[in-house]
């Protein structure tokens, strides 16, 4: 076996606490859904590939906890979002960069545009994800289409990031035996590489965006003036 699967196994989990990591996985999941920013796929990825490689973790647990807390945790927010109205995400904007006035009003435009289909692939989308339940409360969507929509995706989602990781995992001996360590660090370094020539990039038109708002208008030009003369 690879050096990832030993890694894998020397996280141990006791058969006692398998119920505590099912919890954790609903209770990451929930959270998020309710409009707080936590890595709840990253901990559903985690958990099914923990439970590819130990006994004591099922997968099928793990997609149920999964697939229960983006339910619960989306309804949730559905009502907060319905009761706090537009004042919650111009509290939470003030607090986390997720909820910028900018991706609030790209998130509603998909809402209105895609109505309930939103919800059903936003589970499928990392922002989206965070926004469906508060924003679908918020511009006052019918709960019964959005409950259907939200336990549809909530399933489709926890089942098929949860089988795939499954089955990454069961066959990471075959796929990570084939990959050096150099070509891990290649990647890694290209991967930054991208990323700050990508926040450089970014800056410079803000800068750009920002001389131009900011730069003086230019006087105008006035013609020589034109005396009247009474006849």
């Amino acid at each position: 076996m690879g050096e990832p699967l030993l890694i894998a196994q020397a996280i141990a989990i006791p058969s006692g606490v398998a119920v505590l990591a099912y919890l954790v996985v609903g209770l990451v999941i929930g959270v998020e859904s309710m409009g707080v920013p936590l890595p709840g796929e990253t901990t559903l990825i985690a958990a099914a590939l923990l439970a590819s490689q130990q006994h004591h973790l099922k997968i099928e647990f793990v997609i149920l906890a999964a697939a229960l807390g983006a339910i619960v945790g989306d309804s949730i927010g559905y009502f907060i979002g319905r009761k706090a109205g537009r004042r919650l995400f111009e509290r939470l904007g003030r607090r986390f960069h997720h909820f910028s006035e900018d991706r609030i009003a790209r998130a509603e435009k998909y809402f209105h545009k895609y109505g309930v289909w939103t919800v059903f692939f936003g589970r499928f989308v990392a922002l989206l994800r965070i926004f469906a339940g508060p924003m679908a409360g918020m511009l006052r969507m019918n709960y019964p289409k959005f409950l259907v929509a939200n336990a549809a995706g909530g399933i489709a989602w926890s089942t098929t990031i949860g089988v795939v990781a499954y089955n990454i995992g069961d066959n990471a001996d075959k796929i990570f035996g084939r990959v050096s360590v150099g070509a891990l660090i290649a990647v890694a370094v290209v991967a930054v590489a991208l990323y700050v020539v990508h926040k450089v990039r970014k800056r410079r038109r803000e800068q750009a965006a920002a001389a131009t708002t900011t730069a003086p208008a230019a006087p105008a030009e006035t013609g020589p003036a034109t005396e009247s003369a009474d006849v």
